[in-house]
């Protein structure tokens, strides 16, 4: 799990790789908690956390960039 200054620091292509290693495993966990194989369930909360960590800061430079092009605004 990496905190979001590490996220900050990689390249677009990195994070876009990570968000769907990331998404990958989710869905093997959830797999493996509808046949009762999970070992650990805090994984999914997890698992969930670093999408949306993921999904935040590729969020976050798509609006800098929209406000580049456009000029700026609120």
């Amino acid at each position: 799990m990496a905190k979001a200054h590490e996220l900050r620091e990689m390249s677009d292509d990195q994070l876009e790789f990570s968000l769907k290693e990331a998404q990958e495993s989710l869905f093997k966990l959830k797999f493996q908690a509808s046949t009762e194989k999970l070992d650990a369930p805090s994984n999914l909360r997890k698992a969930r956390r670093e999408i949306a960590r993921l999904k935040t800061i590729i969020h976050e430079r798509t609006r800098a960039k929209s406000a580049k092009v456009t000029g700026g605004g609120a």
